[in-house]
């Protein structure tokens, strides 16, 4: 299982990124796809979660509702989040995470992840 997160960059404030997060050795129907974002000193928070299986389910954390989406194309086992009117508290490294299956109350939680990508910078100038 491997997951390879890129799309990160330098953007000013209000302006949009796309994250993907590309996924090898298992397929999208049976496993969910978070990200997850680590500021300097701060702890690992959860970010969005999206499971495209038998129940498909999205979360997001209060902090991006109505400015980030989620999505997964499940033909290129490949899923992407688009973060629009980015503010400069949302500079963080972001990394994806899988899990088999995941639950209303692990959709969030590092603990709920046994598989995680590599981090991707993004950082949001004032």
């Amino acid at each position: 299982v491997q997951l390879q997160a890129s799309g990160g960059g330098l953007v000013q404030a209000g302006g949009s990124l796309r994250l993907s997060c590309a996924a090898s050795g298992f397929t999208l129907d049976d496993y969910a796809i978070a990200w997850f974002r680590q500021a300097p000193g701060k702890e690992r928070e959860g970010v969005s979660c999206i499971s495209s299986g038998r129940i498909s389910a999205t979360y997001y954390a209060d902090s991006v509702k109505g400015r980030f989406t989620i999505s997964s194309d499940n033909n290129k086992n490949t899923v992407y989040l688009q973060m629009n009117s980015l503010k400069p508290e949302d500079t963080a490294v972001y990394y994806c995470a899988a899990t088999y299956q995941v639950t209303t109350a692990q959709a969030m939680a590092e603990w709920g992840y046994d598989y995680w990508g590599q981090g991707t910078q993004v950082t949001v100038s004032s």
